[in-house]
Order: C-alpha cells, then sequence, then structure tokens
C-alpha cells in the first residue's frame, strides 16, 4: 500500500486510534509507549486474558498485537513462573548462590516493548507493501531473549573464562554507605586498591571476575576487598577514585529518583532536512524493495557501530524484522569475538547478539576509512551506534554531518544518559542501575538494596533502541524525512522502575513486601509459585519433596507454581519452550524470533 500522508506528522503516530485490553504489567508498557509516540486512547481496559492492542486509522489497515506470558499448557501465566522458566531467575541469583526473582517486573517490561516493536514494524511493512498486520509475542521469549548470551555460554564447547560463584559489588564505606565502582582499565583498579590500602593479591584475584562480571551475573572476588572499602570513609574512596580513574556511585533510592524525575520519554525523535520525495530504492511510497522473505524491514539497510551489548542487540533486533545489518568493526574485527567461551572458535556471547550480520572493517580514525563510512551511509537507512559521548561529532560522523550525505537516513544514539543527570558517572549497565534506584527496585523490602549483576538495563535498553529506530522510519515513512532518534539505559531503567516511582508518588512504598518473589527449595531443586500463591505456597515446607512432588502438593491446594531453571543448558530441552531454541552454524545456542507476524 502507498504511505499514509499526514501533512505536519511530528508523531509516527499521529492520527492513530489505540485500543488495549490484557495483564497489567504488559499492557501498561504499551499503551504509555504507544500514547508518547502520538497514538490517542479509543477503548482502554484490563482483563487477565491474552492481552490485545489494536492501532487503527491514519490511512493504515488494523494493526493488532497479542501478547501472553506464555504458550498453551506451559504454565507460565505471571512475571514469577515466567522469570523462573526462562532461567532470569537463575541469573540474577548466581550473585547470592541461588535463585531468586527480580522484584520488578523485568519479562513483562521487555514484552511491552516487543509488543510495541511489532506493532511499529507491522505499519513500516504496510507502508512498504507487505501484509504484516497481526504480531504475537510473549513474556517466555522475553525472558529468553534477556538470558541469551547467558543461554549462548551454557551451550559452549569451553567453561566460561572466569568463576562462577557467590559474590560482587556493591562495596560499603566505613559510614554504612552502599556504593557501585566501575572501571574498565585494569591500571585504574590497581590504582584505586593501592590508594586504599588493600592487600596486592587481593587486588589481583579481583580484577578478573570484576572485569568479566557483565558476562558471569557475578563477581567472587575476595571478601578482603569489601573488609578495606568498609574501613574507609567515602571522601577517602572518592579521592582514591578520582586520584586513579576509577569511579563510583553511591546507591541512589527510588525517592531520590522520583524527587529528579523530568518526566522525559525513554526516547526521542528528531526530524530533519527538508521535506521531500525519498530515494525510491528505499522508500515503498515510491518504488518499494519486494520483501525477500515477507519480513517488515527486508529490503532496508542498517550500519551499527556498536560494541557489548546495547546497539548490537537493537541492531540484531532490526536483522530479526528482515533488515540487512552491516557491522563496522574496527582494524582487525571486533575483539569481543573472542571473548571466551566459544563454539567454532567464535565467542557464544559475541554470537547471540551479532549471528547474521556483515561486517566491515573501518578505522575511524583515518579519514579515508571516514569518508568511506559516509559514503555507506548515504547509501543506508540506518545508522546506529553506542560510542562514548561526542565522539561522533568528534570524528565527523553525527547526525547533522551524516544528514548532508543522506537527508532521508535514520540516526539512532543508544547512550547512557541522554544527557538528563547533571554530572552522571560513566554510562554503563550497573553504574546506572545505582543511581536511578533500581538497586532498590529489584529487591523486595527489608534487603539492602542491591543492583542486578545480570545486564537488565544493557538489554532493555537494545529493546528501547530497536524501538526507537522503528519509530523513526515509520516517520520517515510518513513524512518523507530522516529522523535522528536517541534512546539510554537512563530511560530503560525509567521504564522499569514506573510502577515502583509510581507507588511512590502515590504516597505507598515503592518496594515489594519481604520475601516477595523467593522461590522455594524442593530435595531436588526449586519452585516459584506464582505471585497470587506465593504467600500460601511459602506455608509449606517442600525441601523433602521432588521438584514434580512439590508442585503437585502446592496443585492439590489449588495454587500454582512452575519449576525453576537452574541449569541454562537445560533450557534446550525444557517442553516449556518446544521449538524456541536451536543451534546456529556455529553450534551456539540460539533463541527464535521474538515476535510471530500474520
Amino acid at each position: 500500500m502507498a504511505s499514509p500522508a499526514v501533512s505536519q506528522t511530528v508523531r509516527p503516530l499521529d492520527t492513530l486510534r489505540l485500543g488495549i485490553l490484557g495483564p497489567p504489567q504488559i499492557t501498561s508498557v504499551v499503551a504509555q509507549h504507544l500514547r508518547l509516540l502520538g497514538a490517542q486512547d479509543d477503548v482502554a481496559g484490563q482483563q487477565d486474558a491474552p492481552g490485545a492492542i489494536t492501532l487503527t486509522g491514519g490511512g493504515y489497515e488494523s494493526a493488532q498485537a497479542t501478547v501472553t506470558w506464555g504458550g498453551s499448557g506451559s504454565g507460565l501465566v505471571d512475571e514469577a513462573t515466567v522469570q523462573a522458566a526462562t532461567g532470569v531467575m537463575a541469573v540474577h541469583g548466581r550473585r547470592d548462590g541461588h535463585p531468586r526473582g527480580l522484584a520488578a517486573d523485568y519479562t513483562a517490561t521487555a514484552t511491552g516493548v516487543l509488543a510495541v516493536q511489532g506493532l511499529l514494524a507491522g505499519l513500516i511493512g504496510q507502508s512498504r507493501g507487505t501484509a504484516a498486520a497481526h504480531v504475537s509475542t510473549g513474556a517466555d521469549r522475553a525472558g529468553l531473549l534477556a538470558v541469551s548470551q547467558y543461554l549462548a555460554a551454557a551451550g559452549a564447547d569451553e567453561g566460561e573464562a572466569a568463576e562462577l560463584g557467590p559474590g560482587g559489588p556493591p562495596f560499603t564505606s566505613a559510614e554504612g554507605v552502599l556504593f557501585e565502582l566501575e572501571t574498565l582499565d585494569p591500571g585504574a583498579w590497581a590504582a584505586f586498591w593501592r590508594a586504599l590500602d588493600a592487600p596486592a593479591d587481593a587486588m589481583r584475584a579481583g580484577w578478573r571476575p570484576f572485569q568479566f562480571r557483565y558476562a558471569t551475573a557475578c563477581a567472587p572476588f575476595p571478601q578482603a576487598l569489601h573488609t578495606v572499602t568498609r574501613a574507609h570513609p567515602l571522601a577517602r574512596i572518592r579521592q582514591a577514585a578520582a586520584l586513579s580513574g576509577a569511579e563510583v556511585c553511591v546507591l541512589h533510592t527510588l525517592a531520590d529518583r522520583l524527587a529528579e524525575a523530568d518526566g522525559a520519554a525513554p526516547w526521542s525523535l528528531r526530524p530533519y532536512g527538508a521535506d521531500g520525495p525519498l530515494p525510491s530504492s528505499r522508500v515503498a511510497s515510491g518504488n518499494p524493495v519486494p520483501p525477500t522473505v515477507g519480513l517488515p524491514l527486508a529490503g532496508l539497510t542498517v550500519l551499527e557501530a556498536g560494541r557489548r551489548i546495547q546497539a548490537p542487540l537493537a541492531a540484531h533486533l532490526l536483522g530479526l524484522l528482515g533488515a540487512e545489518v552491516v557491522r563496522i568493526e574496527p582494524p582487525g574485527g571486533d575483539p569481543l569475538r573472542g571473548m571466551p567461551p566459544a563454539c567454532a572458535g567464535i565467542s557464544a556471547r559475541w554470537l547471540a547478539l551479532n549471528r547474521g550480520k556483515k561486517a566491515v572493517e573501518i578505522d575511524i580514525k583515518a579519514e579515508a576509512d571516514r569518508r568511506r563510512l559516509r559514503e555507506m551511509a548515504a547509501e543506508a537507512d540506518v545508522f546506529l551506534h553506542n560510542w562514548a559521548p561526542g565522539k561522533a561529532a568528534g570524528l565527523g560522523l553525527d547526525s547533522d554531518d551524516l544528514a548532508r550525505v543522506n537527508p532521508a537516513l535514520v540516526y539512532a544514539y543508544t547512550g547512557g544518559w541522554a544527557d538528563r543527570i547533571a554530572d552522571a558517572p560513566m554510562g554503563t549497565d550497573f553504574m546506572v542501575q545505582a543511581r536511578t534506584g533500581v538497586g532498590e527496585a529489584v529487591r523486595p523490602e527489608g534487603e539492602a538494596p542491591v543492583p542486578s549483576l545480570m545486564t537488565l538495563l544493557d538489554v532493555l535498553g537494545g529493546l528501547h533502541g530497536a524501538e526507537a529506530v522503528l519509530a523513526g522510519l515509520l516517520l520517515r515513512e510518513r513524512t518523507g524525512r530522516g529522523v535522528r532518534v536517541d534512546s539510554s539505559l537512563l530511560g530503560a531503567a525509567d521504564t522499569l522502575t514506573a510502577p515502583a516511582l509510581a507507588r511512590a508518588a502515590r504516597g505507598g512504598n515503592p518496594r515489594r513486601p519481604a520475601g516477595f518473589r523467593h522461590p522455594l527449595p524442593t530435595a531436588d531443586g526449586w519452585i516459584a509459585p506464582t505471585d497470587d500463591s506465593a504467600l500460601a505456597a511459602a506455608a509449606y515446607d517442600l525441601r523433602e519433596l521432588s521438584t514434580p512432588d512439590a508442585l503437585a502438593r502446592l496443585g492439590s491446594h489449588g495454587l500454582t507454581a512452575t519449576a525453576v531453571t537452574t541449569d541454562l543448558s537445560d533450557l534446550h530441552h525444557d517442553p516449556r519452550f518446544a521449538g524456541s531454541i536451536s543451534r546456529d552454524a556455529h553450534g551456539a545456542p540460539a533463541v527464535s524470533d521474538p515476535w510471530s507476524f500474520a
């Protein structure tokens, strides 16, 4: 179909109407994001049945999304059971030495973002002549996507490069103040601990588990390091960080975050360039590229200059939607390709985010290579990166620079703070968790706030990045103009903590009650009751029963629970996820696409 024309459209969903039903943990995210993108409420409500979201108007055929907790007969019926089954509880619990649930509704939040992505992709597909009007996704798929790197490592040909065991930040000062420490430089790590007179052997033994905590979700470094920080006041610790080049961030509370919240959307869209038709090779309303596999982004090209998780995951999702993704890698290739453990010589974690992408080596420090990159951007649809703040402008590769060679380009930056917080620390997952109260949100009442060592915000930030790109592509289809889109880990944190902050704004306790989402031990494993069944289930002593017998015992009393996955390599054969996990060409476990289109 021709791309529906809307004069002076400033948001991609302006003139569209929203109808929404379904579980509020999921649909509240969907509704908020669709409204921020311009959709207006038509019919709204909540129900416990599978969610149904509809967008109508704007010259489009009705676009529909269905969201569920899990597959029929899987027993996955709420956030607790999905976290338990998909391995989220196992990964989050590595720091503690046993599985435990996130007190925040993480998989529901991710599902809501995936549903918005699917709806936006469907509308883009309509504009480009495909018929993907109905999309379905589920929290089980979101959970598997969230643990996909850990799952890939668990199924690799070799073992982990660092020990899996309990332990990790945050650290505590002499005043009892909890803080996160961050550095990517082993020299800065050593200088920080030397400044605090830490034992040399503890300092040396601590670096590797600290460095690999992003990959392993735990950091079993020597307890002596905790002892060292408890012996020094926070002022001395801050001084040591300043002198060494490391950074510290005191854990903020949810009340702190509420007091400073600016109400900004989790992403921003800024159209640029002159109005007018786009090049016919890239826009369906002119002379569409025939989709080769029926996916909504087939025929589009994404250039991705991403490191680690956030930007690579965003590009990975765009590739799953049909785009051709070309990674911009430094001379010699991405060093993370060799990060252990490996499958057929390639990092299993790297494959989880980058399989199927093409790669071009570009030395962005060389003017000739930057010119080459600009030439590639002139023929692309999306340029996506997560370079350090200011780096793109310094290289002459910012949105204004590339808009001059391609006014139709969607330029996407996935960063840390989006310039929304003054004096913000380094924009990494764990520092953003510390600064935004996530440490409180993921732990129930009565427990010290502890940011998760699972990369919650890198993954959710990647989801937001793909969502922002899709919103930009749809806005481009409707206006004929290129767009700059920005997303951030801060935006992801705000989306995740929104329910807790809403409770605080109403004068309530933002944290969940003591013991919330603590799985119950059995003779051979763990089980997780649903949130509604948890209080009654906790009254039963199941430690001498096998997991099947424990589930049967609770079931006979009308209580619902599911087995907790403790070994991610078992997911491949778990009947709750039949057909959801396969092996790629390198033999690495691969999670299936998080959406189904019809």
